[in-house]
């Protein structure tokens, strides 16, 4: 976790419940504004797509199954 979401969640956790939601829906439509079909990959997403591209693989035990 990044430097910046770290504060943003320490921040979003000041506010009241309702704001929290607001907040949320701000984030999402920010994220479909950057990626409205869910295609971009994350620089770490990247990396890994590229290495099982090249013949390797990802282990099941290092997949987060519940995310």
């Amino acid at each position: 976790m990044t430097k910046t979401v770290e504060q943003t969640i320490s921040m979003l956790e000041m506010l009241p419940s309702q704001e929290q939601d607001l907040a949320l829906e701000l984030v999402k439509r920010l994220v479909l504004a950057w990626d409205p079909d869910y295609t971009k990959l994350t620089p770490d997403e990247r990396i890994r797509l590229d290495a099982a591209e090249n013949g390797e693989y990802v282990d099941s035990e290092n997949i987060d199954w519940d995310n």
